[in-house]
């Protein structure tokens, strides 16, 4: 937070001029800004899909019961904000790349607000939200790939096919060791830069790829997944998304004014991470209660979901991403991180009041319940 903060802060300073210069420089023949969005971002991408594998084979998503009210939840969060977005922009064909910009949710920001209001929240909904931005976080790996591929390369696509069979025939040969997957990783990433396939989707292949090891093992040393993913989570956590964070919340503000929040791209990012995400999770949440299909999360109140649902609006780090995807000129990018930033603020200020409301009605209630 602070990271992005400083950005927006130094890109509207006296330092401008230096920001920018600093983050087109070339290095190895790519500019900074390149090599954080597209190669600092496959790591981001590596740990998510580490953590989304654990999670499916020994965690908080593996058997359908509990599968299945985040993924309900996360697939109405997803569908709602996109519908907006194209009402908006019904009349303006040229935005419509940026129909998915909104169904982002960023796990890290989105928990960091729920954890600032302490240890009365729930765990079963810290559970629920990390389990929706996980799902999530799959449903947008899965749009980049289908809807943001260009200038396909049959040559790239061969070299990351083979890349990916050696990955898996690894995994099916029972190798434990890491060295291999990583070395084959880059290879991958590198196949993947002229694949036309967005290279940081490598990321995510090498971590399917990488061995869990023995099933609810105690001893993580035993797991070359849950090591990786140790390993990487202060980097990522510490190094990347404070750098992708500075690099791109830098938004001039000079000439900015209201018509521009309210131009159709700007409009539909917006509404779509506030009132979309809401909408789209609650309706999912309550069909799918209604029906049988699954059960609410123990101990929380419909308005402590309702509370999680405006969480999973700030959409940040994945928003942004999709939206440097989405569009190549600076204006449109410009506008998409602007509103990207008021959408996610909104929702975390909206968010974080409904469940402070929340704990103040439940404390009486939880008080009475523990003296009977």
């Amino acid at each position: 937070m602070a990271s992005a903060a400083f950005g927006m802060i130094v890109a509207n300073s006296a330092l401008a001029g230096s920001y920018t210069a600093l983050l087109h420089t070339k290095v190895a023949g790519l500019d900074v800004l390149h090599w954080i969005n597209d190669g600092l971002m496959a790591v981001f991408f590596l740990l998510v899909g580490l953590e989304i594998k654990r999670e499916l084979l020994a965690g908080e998503l593996d058997s359908w019961p509990r599968r299945a009210l985040p993924l309900v939840a996360a697939l109405g969060g997803m569908i709602a904000p996109a519908l907006i977005f194209l009402a908006i922009n019904w009349r303006t064909p040229e935005t419509w790349r940026g129909w998915a910009i909104p169904t982002a949710t960023d796990i890290a920001f989105a928990l960091g607000v729920l954890s600032l209001l302490g240890s009365r929240i729930p765990n079963s909904l810290k559970v629920f939200l990390t389990s929706i931005a996980i799902v999530d976080d799959l449903g947008a790996i899965l749009i980049i790939a289908i809807f943001y591929a260009s200038g396909l390369s049959i040559a790239g696509l061969g070299a990351a096919a083979l890349a990916t069979a050696a990955l898996f025939s690894l995994n099916a040969l029972g190798v434990m060791r890491l060295a291999p997957y990583l070395l084959l990783g880059v290879m991958l990433w590198a196949a993947m830069l002229f694949s036309g396939i967005h290279h940081t989707l490598a990321g995510v292949v090498l971590a399917m790829s990488i061995p869990l090891g023995p099933a609810g093992a105690e001893n993580k040393s035993s797991s070359p997944l849950c090591r990786l993913e140790d390993g990487l989570g202060s980097w990522v956590a510490f190094l990347v998304l404070p750098v992708f964070g500075f690099a791109n919340a830098g938004v001039p503000l000079a000439g900015t004014s209201l018509d521009a929040l309210l131009a159709p791209l700007s409009l539909g990012i917006v509404a779509g991470l506030f009132f979309g995400k809401q909408i789209g999770i609650m309706i999912a949440v309550f069909a799918a209660s209604r029906t049988g299909l699954a059960r609410l999360p123990a101990g929380a109140s419909w308005r402590a979901i309702w509370g999680v649902a405006l969480l999973c609006g700030i959409g940040f780090t994945m928003s942004l991403f999709i939206g440097l995807l989405a569009f190549a000129d600076a204006e449109r990018e410009a506008m998409t991180k602007l509103a990207v930033l008021t959408g996610s603020l909104l929702s975390a200020l909206a968010g974080a009041a409904v469940l402070m409301g929340s704990r103040r009605r439940s404390g009486p209630h939880r008080l009475s319940s523990s003296r009977r």
